[in-house]
């Protein structure tokens, strides 16, 4: 680490010591922290974000040794997949403990907790003490783009955050993936940087999805318009793609057309329609995604026409935030009227 972020996370912590708020970086998103124990700063997170009340904030800390710190009841198959996966792009739901304060979970009786995997996030919790931790959301306005750099970060939130750690671009660039338990059954709530099939395979074990027609879990970023940019985006299958584009420049509109699949287009080219290729494997293609859909909410276009990514697992993370960022009704996913994620009623969460 750099000497001069070394001593910017002396800075940091005694900001959040103050009772003050600190974006920094994780392999996800950047996360906009407050002490947990620190009441006021907690809501400040809430009135900075424009975030219903509630909606609990994600318990980040340094060490997975800790895990019994901040819940209790741990089920084993939650300390094999920490023991594995963290630090990493993981967030399980589990009781809390009595050191996790009310207004963090909502006044419910469940925490998402998590460890980073970001050598500034890491050396920013570690400073904090063994008994220190951050509750950090994605640093943005409620339901838009996450960031994955500090300057999306100044560029939304500014002078209401006291200080943003700059540690460069977000590896992964799409939040966690969530997993909660249901009985001896782990539950994955939200697809992210860890497939479901990793999951499995360290626990040796199914892991299920909740059931749409009868679902009582409900996840981070469940809003129809969550992850979504200002300009409207757009679904579209391979096969129709290029179709739909000529459809919206006929009809006067700007559009960029975002494709991984690099085919050629099979007319001229337009200047209302600009392209944009995206990578073809989903790790790099995640790691971009949302950097481009701010990129281009910036070009004073009418539509963001994105390709339809591969119905296979290993794109379900990226499915899911398009799917919720799109604004054609046959591609949005089925939500609720709340971010938040809750097993048998009594959870809802936000990480990073």
């Amino acid at each position: 680490m750099k000497p001069d972020l070394h001593n910017q996370i002396g800075s940091a912590v005694a900001l959040l010591r103050a009772g003050g708020t600190v974006a920094f970086p994780t392999e996800t998103v950047y996360g906009l922290g407050a002490d947990v124990s620190n009441f006021s700063a907690v809501q400040r997170i809430f009135e900075i974000k424009k975030r219903p009340a509630d909606h609990p904030l994600i318990v980040h800390f340094a060490d997975t040794s800790r895990l019994h710190y901040w819940a209790r009841d741990v089920p084993e198959q939650a300390w094999q997949l920490a023991e594995h996966f963290w630090p990493g792009p993981l967030t399980l739901i589990l009781p809390r403990s009595h050191h996790v304060p009310e207004n963090v979970t909502g006044g419910q009786d469940t925490v998402g907790l998590r460890v980073p995997d970001h050598p500034v996030a890491l050396a920013l919790l570690t400073a904090l003490g063994t008994e220190g931790a951050l509750a950090a959301p994605s640093a943005n306005r409620f339901g838009h783009i996450s960031p994955t750099t500090a300057a999306h970060v100044q560029e939304e939130l500014g002078q209401t955050v006291d200080m943003i750690l700059d540690g460069g671009a977000c590896e992964i660039g799409l939040e966690s993936t969530i997993v909660g338990f249901s009985g001896q059954t782990a539950v994955i709530l939200r697809p992210g940087g860890i497939s479901l099939a990793a999951v499995a395979e360290v626990l040796g074990d199914k892991v299920v999805l909740p059931e749409k027609e009868n679902r009582t879990v409900r996840v981070p970023g469940a809003l129809a318009s969550h992850y979504a940019p200002v300009t409207p985006l757009e679904l579209c299958p391979t096969e129709s793609l290029w179709r739909r584009a000529l459809e919206l420049e006929s009809a006067g509109l700007r559009v960029v057309v975002m494709e991984w699949s690099a085919r050629k287009p099979d007319h001229p080219e337009n200047t209302d329609i600009l392209h944009f290729p995206m990578p073809r494997k989903p790790a790099a293609y995640g790691s971009l995604l949302y950097a481009t859909l701010r990129r281009f909410d910036h070009e004073g276009l009418d539509r963001l026409l994105v390709e339809a990514p591969p119905d296979q697992p290993v794109w379900a993370a990226i499915a899911d935030r398009l799917q919720r960022a799109s604004c054609v009704p046959g591609f949005k996913a089925q939500a609720d009227d709340h971010d938040s994620s809750r097993m048998d009623g009594n959870m809802t969460h936000e990480a990073v």
